[in-house]
């Protein structure tokens, strides 16, 4: 939950008049357009919401009146940030439409910031004749509903307007919820452990970025919980009460995840004897989480492109529009999506509509500090499915848990857990688990000893050289890690100045990240 819901406790909307007997967010099937997606408002709904736009140009916003006086809400202008503020202040305004760039010293940046905080349940939608995929990301980031640059149609006016006042309504009635939902999630949700500063920092942007509807790109090694992190967004966003529908891209065959995505008309091919609903149509008013995006093949992900930017679905033989649907997107991949792109393997214009805002989830390796406690969460976790109630839980003895954070884990959180549940199979009750307990197979079990590898060599200097520049990368990153992110604590932490420390990372291809706060963290 965001701080302004958080401050809202206790705070009746003005919206709460507005009628309560509503569908869930109402499908789009057909042809008919994006008014369709405003189908969950009646007339009565409308008349009672108040709608501010703020512009200096008074042509668009007489415009702007007239398409949404004609829709039956009530509408206010302003040419001034500095009259918008007053007039936010003075009255019940339930949408802001306002442009980024306002004459009078008073910023449309500024009119949002003090709505919302005058506000909570204020919904800002920014228009702005400067678009670009900057100031979009910073739109969504300070709290803006969306993001609709002009010139637009007074059809996506009519579209957004509609959807943002169905959000704050939903936003409302599921205030409770959310709490609620928070709260177990804080006490019980054991699928993301752990107190790293690297998983900290994952954590802290998938937080800042559920409540926005910004589509999201996950990116991390196989195993590291890449679906976690897209459900864990999902389930602090607006769309919690709506499904998350998953589909593993690299699963299927072109023409089954074509189907499976966007349903299909009764014979559209052999086998096809009946009309079928794809899951871009089933989660709308949720999210869709598209795994393994890169292994979508180009014609596939140029059908998606077109429904991310009009949101219509036209099912696989059909020769029309068949849904209009509003669905957020999260895309994952355990490869470099860079890399991809370079490739031809993800087409760029897709990737830079997935990933208004990007999110890395580290390695195992890079967060050993979380191993105990999520060794530990997963021996409770399989005792308790795998032993008779009631039988003591066995505890890793300190050199367990040494040889545990020792190990490179190449299957990451998923390969510890499988060595964790094969440990409980094996373990008596009460037992104190011993590094020679520990079972090595899995994809880190193999790997090479790195000094016999550098004895490969042969040579004695160029051996020393490969072993030194080994330890060196691997100290850096963990004692900036064993610092919090905050260099001077590292170079205090190392014997060595700052200027050595940072040396030796340009040196290591590591680089430095100073957060807004002046910490600094060091990462790969």
């Amino acid at each position: 939950m965001n701080e302004n819901a958080t401050a809202s406790r206790g705070y009746r909307s003005p919206l709460s008049r507005i009628s309560r007997n509503r569908p869930s967010i109402p499908s789009s099937s057909g042809d008919s357009g994006p008014e369709q997606s405003e189908a969950g408002l009646t007339p009565e709904d409308r008349s009672n919401v108040q709608v501010l736009v703020v512009d200096d140009d008074p042509t668009l916003v007489e415009v702007c009146q007239n398409v949404l006086e004609g829709e039956g809400y009530r509408v206010t202008a302003a040419a001034r940030g500095a009259e918008a503020l007053q007039l936010i202040r003075r009255r019940d305004v339930h949408v802001a439409l306002v442009d980024l760039h306002l004459p009078g010293g008073v910023s449309g940046w500024e009119v949002m910031a003090a709505g919302l905080k005058a506000n909570p349940t204020l919904v800002p939608i920014v228009i702005t004749g400067n678009s670009s995929i900057e100031s979009g990301v910073e739109a969504l980031n300070q709290g803006a509903f969306t993001y609709l640059p002009k010139p637009f149609s007074a059809s996506h006016l009519k579209l957004y307007v509609g959807q943002a006042v169905y959000y704050a309504l939903m936003a409302e009635d599921l205030q409770q919820k959310h709490e609620a939902l928070h709260m177990s999630l804080e006490e019980e949700d054991s699928r993301i452990l752990g107190a790293s500063p690297a998983l900290k920092q994952t954590i802290s942007l998938a937080a800042r970025t559920a409540e926005t509807d910004a589509s999201v790109f996950i990116y991390g090694e196989s195993g590291t919980g890449k679906d976690l992190i897209a459900h864990f967004i999902h389930e602090r966003s607006r769309r919690a009460d709506r499904p998350i529908l998953a589909v593993n891209c690299a699963a299927l065959p072109e023409s089954l995840l074509e189907s499976e995505m966007f349903g299909h008309r009764k014979g559209a091919f052999t086998g096809a004897v009946k009309e079928h609903q794809g899951l871009l149509e089933a989660a709308d008013g949720g999210t869709l989480f598209l795994d393994e995006v890169t292994e979508m093949s180009p014609a596939i992900q140029a059908k998606l492109l077109r429904v991310i930017q009009d949101g219509k679905v036209r099912r696989v033989g059909s020769d029309r529009t068949d849904a209009t649907v509003n669905v957020r997107f999260i895309a994952a991949t355990n490869r470099n999506p860079d890399e991809a792109v370079r490739q031809g393997q993800l087409r760029e214009d897709l990737y830079y509509r997935l990933r208004v805002v990007p999110v890395k989830v580290p390695p195992l390796r890079e967060r050993s500090q979380d191993i105990p406690i999520l060794a530990e969460h997963f021996l409770r976790q399989y005792w308790k499915k795998h032993q008779p109630k009631g039988a003591a839980v066995p505890s890793f003895s300190l050199d367990a848990i040494m040889e545990l954070q020792s190990r490179r884990w190449a299957g990451n959180v998923r390969e510890l857990q499988n060595v964790i549940e094969h440990l409980v199979v094996l373990t008596d009750a009460g037992a104190q688990i011993q590094p020679e307990d520990l079972p090595s197979f899995g994809e880190g079990a193999a790997q090479e000893d790195p000094v016999a590898a550098a004895f490969r060599g042969g040579k004695y200097h160029e051996a020393r050289q490969e072993l030194t520049d080994r330890f060196e990368k691997e100290y850096l990153k963990w004692v900036v890690e064993e610092a919090g992110g905050n260099m001077s604590r590292a170079a205090r932490i190392a014997d060595v100045d700052r200027t050595t420390l940072y040396r030796l990372m340009e040196k290591h291809d590591l680089a430095v990240h100073r957060e807004v706060r002046g910490d600094e963290d060091l990462r790969a």
